[in-house]
């Protein structure tokens, strides 16, 4: 598959404000996936993508949990620990993940209230590199984060911050229920004069007025 170019059944690019490069304007989440495997190389490469994501005082409190179909009993543990209707559309993905947070600095043991934030860092960039190779990415925040410690043996200290899936797109018909409708619902944004803001939130559209 050539990374070159993004190739997916269903575009929804966004409408935007301002010029955006291609990765950022066609990234968004299916839920319909294709049954062929992600490359080791290539989920290799994802992870690689949020390794170098930025952190706080280089914290990386980043972890992920990995699971892929090449590997059935560890799969299905995974898919397991999604909420049960995000198990209807996840069990077509070939590569399950979960983001784990460590909520301490390593150096000296200190809580790192940006753990969360920096997680959701680096997943941003390994969205944006899936989707460099061909590939999309869809994150839930319904899973059992419970049964993810458990299953997967977290040790204390650390927080499970939600559930990834990654694959080749396929066509949103194969949804069960009301996911293909949801799957073609236009994408939306709240103008950017109600999120930047230069004054307080309550002054929003002062920036861009």
């Amino acid at each position: 598959m050539n990374g070159d170019k993004i190739v997916n059944p269903l575009r929804k690019p966004a409408v935007t404000q301002a010029p955006l490069h291609e990765l950022v304007r066609e990234r968004w989440s299916p839920r319909s996936f294709a049954a062929d495997p992600v490359s080791t190389a290539d989920l290799r490469t994802i992870l690689e993508a949020g390794r170098w994501a930025a952190s706080t005082n280089n914290s990386q409190p980043w972890r992920w949990i990995v699971a892929t179909k090449d590997d059935p009993d560890l799969y299905a543990k995974a898919l397991a620990c999604f909420a049960p209707k995000n198990q209807r559309w996840a069990v077509t993905a070939p590569a399950l993940l979960f983001s784990v947070a460590r909520m301490t600095f390593e150096a000296n043991g200190k809580p790192n209230a940006y753990a969360w934030h920096d997680c959701g860092q680096a997943l941003a960039q390994m969205m944006l590199q899936a989707n460099a190779l061909g590939l999309v990415v869809h994150v839930a925040g319904g899973i059992e984060p419970d049964k993810v410690r458990e299953t997967f043996a977290t040790p204390a200290g650390y927080e499970v911050v939600c559930g990834i899936a990654i694959g080749r797109q396929a066509d949103p018909d194969a949804l069960p229920e009301e996911l293909p409708a949801r799957e073609r619902e236009a994408r939306t944004r709240k103008p950017l004069e109600q999120l930047a803001m230069g004054r307080g939130l309550g002054a929003a559209g002062d920036v861009f007025a």
